[in-house]
């Protein structure tokens, strides 16, 4: 398949995948499998552009938390004291690892909230998520490529 009949699908599945990331609406999952099941882009960079996405946006998360941690009782602050406490009790019970639930609906954006807030080095926070995020997107596709 041409390189620019590629870039419109996997543009979309990449600002789908990083907005799916962050606090803002996102459907990745639906992306990846409708792009798959039309078979308008190759597996393996599919995974590779949702997961590169989704790992952006946990970047995004972590320097929230990171640099912007005085902010947090602001009303405008995106995670929820609720979400916050919840990610905070997951940290304290799992530390570093705790990030390989960073892919897990709801818990998962404020977790990496709470590892910037925490001061997770770069380096483990981006290859720990960036894995977790990996397994569930090559998941996600071979469900979909199963049903369809």
């Amino acid at each position: 398949m041409p390189a620019d009949t590629l870039l419109a699908p996997l543009a979309g599945l990449f600002v789908s995948a990083f907005t799916s990331a962050t606090l803002l609406p996102g459907t990745s999952e639906g992306v990846l499998a409708g792009l798959l099941g039309l078979q308008l882009v190759p597996v393996a960079l599919a995974v590779g552009v949702a997961t590169a996405g989704n790992t952006l946006g946990s970047l995004v998360n972590w320097a929230i938390g990171r640099f912007l941690d005085r902010y947090r009782n602001h009303p405008r602050f995106p995670v929820s004291e609720t979400a916050m406490a919840q990610a905070q009790r997951w940290y304290d019970r799992f530390g570093l690892w705790s990030l390989l639930a960073s892919w897990v609906p709801v818990i998962g954006d404020p977790l990496t909230v709470v590892a910037g807030m925490m001061r997770v080095p770069f380096l483990p926070f981006l290859v720990i998520v960036a894995f977790a995020k990996c397994l569930r997107y090559a998941a996600i596709a071979a469900s979909a490529l199963a049903i369809l």
